[in-house]
């Protein structure tokens, strides 16, 4: 069979007439009942139950129809891509992202991705809530967590990178406090709490879900404190200024960790339930310029930069006394 076949028998299924089905194809009503007859032939089997009123597909022929769309999706998807290939890719992009990761990290490696396509325009839309990609007409986004469940049919969801929040304090909050040694010393803190919106739907904000470096089990630690917001930046500033601990991506520490500014707490322990994810509503032919971007942004973060700064060494000076190097 070729191509034609496959165009004939979907046409023939979709109007249910040799003769619309000619007049869809632009050939007159006896090319289509000699070539559906000599496919049949050569198949051996009857594809079409021909009635003075109607032509329906029997079973073989609905089997055969199911085959051809799919073949015919994968010669339409080839042809898009070499044509792609040969252009240099344009467009627009239109993403939403976080914004705390959206300015630090995601905002410089667009910018460059950019500059490589010219003719490719990059839409960000920076949001502390996950829209609705499709309704909102966006491409996809680059985002903290994985795609909702209830979207699992919808939507597609690709790791950019690993990522994990750590328990962090100002040298000045341990002097004054003293440094936590166990997670029940913890509950005993002044903890600051970022209310996120956009995580586990059953995640309590009093509650921060810990689990120990090499190990599965979770633990649910009670934790308290005067000072909470939905504003992960608030919660650093107050943690910067000697408020309290703090649990935050590493992402959005590890400069004030390269610089002595937060030591880490209970190094041991992490939350690694906040990856970077790309998501997006599926498409079953995704444009060159999207599929390159998030390749691109794959590769960015492929070796977590965040991590190499916070595994630069506290200076002496700024560490509290007592305290051990921390990576």
């Amino acid at each position: 069979m070729d191509r034609p076949d496959l165009e004939l028998v979907l046409a023939v299924r979709r109007h249910g007439s040799l003769v619309t089905a000619a007049r869809a194809l632009k050939v007159a009503p006896s090319v289509v009942t000699k070539r559906l007859a000599a496919l049949e032939v050569r198949l051996g089997t009857r594809l079409f139950q021909r009635t003075t009123r109607r032509v329906s597909p029997t079973a073989d022929g609905d089997t055969l129809c199911e085959r051809a769309q799919e073949l015919l999706r994968a010669f339409e998807s080839a042809e898009v891509e070499l044509r792609e290939r040969q252009a240099e890719p344009s467009g627009p992009v239109r993403l939403a992202a976080t914004f705390g990761f959206g300015r630090t990290w995601l905002g410089p490696a667009l910018a460059s991705f950019q500059s490589l396509h010219p003719k490719v325009s990059v839409q960000v839309q920076l949001t502390e809530q996950l829209p609705d990609l499709t309704l909102d007409g966006l491409d996809g986004a680059i985002w903290l967590w994985s795609a909702p469940a209830q979207r699992a049919g919808e939507w597609v969801a690709r790791r950019l990178a690993t990522n994990q929040r750590v328990l962090v304090a100002a040298p000045a909050y341990l002097r004054r406090r003293g440094e936590p040694r166990s997670l029940d010393e913890l509950s005993q803190h002044d903890c600051l709490v970022v209310r996120e919106n956009g995580g586990s739907a059953d995640l309590r904000f009093d509650h921060w879900r810990l689990q120990r470096i090499g190990e599965r089990q979770w633990v649910h630690t009670p934790v308290r404190g005067p000072l909470s917001s939905n504003s992960g930046e608030l919660v650093r500033d107050w943690c910067l200024a000697g408020h309290g601990i703090m649990l935050r991506s590493l992402w959005d520490v590890a400069p004030l960790l390269e610089r002595g500014d937060l030591v880490r707490v209970l190094d041991e322990w992490n939350m690694p339930d906040a990856d970077v994810h790309w998501i997006a509503p599926y498409r079953a032919q995704v444009p060159r310029r999207i599929r390159l971007l998030v390749d691109f942004l794959a590769e960015r973060f492929r070796d977590e930069p965040w991590r190499q700064q916070a595994a630069s060494p506290v200076s002496a000076k700024d560490a509290p006394p007592g305290s051990r190097r921390r990576r």
